[in-house]
């Protein structure tokens, strides 16, 4: 049986031809989404921004109305809730944003809280309160600083990686992509307003690896290449590494993509955003692989000699002497 191929064995796509527009578009992108991060803002979640967790059971139900609840919690106009199964399929955990002014009367997030249970017992008798648990906005602001740390340390340690690995020019080319990659998420989610949480980071941080697998298959291809072609052109060469590696970014991509589109339309609601943030991670990881960090070899002056050990001065005396003897 023939197997099937999505990317024939003998592709010559020049990409590199398209390099400047290509990276043209992209830092508009980049600074487009810094932009609206800074003026519009991220839609950060209740472990950001501080709010109320309410524990409930449905003692007389195998599993919680999650559907009603959202839509009579709702209604309360304290905003949307995020509903969680905790443990069994009748246990769910309730988070909500503080109500505004709560840091300076927390009376407002009590008032709330008892509204909200109030209504929850009337519309379902058989509802057991099992807790209210507080997050306070600066403990949430902490959170999010560590996750932002969290981000940074990861993209610097993926570079010095690769640095190591390869030489500094890939080290910069794969934390370039790494912030394209990065901040066109962000921008996803503040010119979409979806809710900004630590789900979020996680979906960063999965992106983060997937874009740094991508570059290294690149960049081992390209190491490849440069011992094998010495003579030839860099741009041709990075051409012709990119092809070479294309049937398996393409497969792997096409794969994970069937995967989250499902989940983004048959998926709960609970996890719609950190589908988003992967799925979004998936085409720009695959993007920048090809046009953020190979491309950029170029203008930092990578070349068949970067992997050539450099000959020492002990070397060069015995090589001379062994010519003259």
């Amino acid at each position: 049986m023939k197997l099937l191929k999505l990317v024939p064995d003998d592709t010559n796509v020049r990409f590199l031809r398209w390099r400047v527009p290509f990276y043209a578009v992209s830092l508009l992108l980049m600074a487009a989404s810094l932009a609206l991060v800074f003026t519009k803002g991220l839609n950060l979640g209740v472990d950001f921004v501080g709010g109320q967790m309410i524990r409930t059971t449905f003692t007389q139900s195998a599993a919680a109305p999650v559907a009603e609840l959202r839509e009579e919690i709702g209604a309360l106009g304290y905003g949307d809730p995020i509903i969680q199964q905790f443990g069994s399929p009748n246990e769910i955990s309730i988070r909500m944003r503080l109500p505004p002014g709560a840091e300076a009367d927390p009376g407002l997030s009590a008032a709330m809280t008892q509204r909200i249970t109030s209504t929850i017992r009337q519309a379902h008798p058989d509802v057991r309160i099992d807790g209210v648990d507080s997050v306070s906005g600066k403990v949430s602001g902490e959170l999010f600083r560590t996750g932002m740390i969290a981000l940074a340390a990861a993209m610097a340690a993926i570079s010095l990686y690769i640095w190591i690995r390869f030489e500094w020019q890939f080290g910069v080319g794969a934390l370039f992509a790494l912030v394209h990659d990065v901040t066109l998420t962000l921008g996803l989610f503040a010119v979409t307003g979806m809710e900004f949480d630590l789900n979020i980071v996680a979906a960063i941080l999965t992106l983060i690896g997937y874009s740094l697998n991508d570059n290294i298959v690149v960049y081992d291809r390209i190491r490849e290449n440069l011992k094998k072609y010495r003579r030839m052109p860099m741009a041709e060469l990075l051409d012709l590494s990119v092809n070479e590696t294309l049937s398996r970014t393409v497969v792997t991509s096409l794969s994970l993509l069937i995967t989250l589109v499902t989940l983004l339309v048959l998926g709960p609601d609970v996890i719609f955003g950190f589908t988003a943030a992967i799925t979004m991670g998936i085409f720009v990881g695959t993007y920048s692989s090809i046009y953020m960090s190979t491309p950029i070899l170029i203008w930092l002056k990578v070349n068949s000699a970067s992997f050539v050990p450099s000959e020492s001065e002990v070397d060069k005396q015995e090589r001379a002497a062994r010519a003259q003897g």
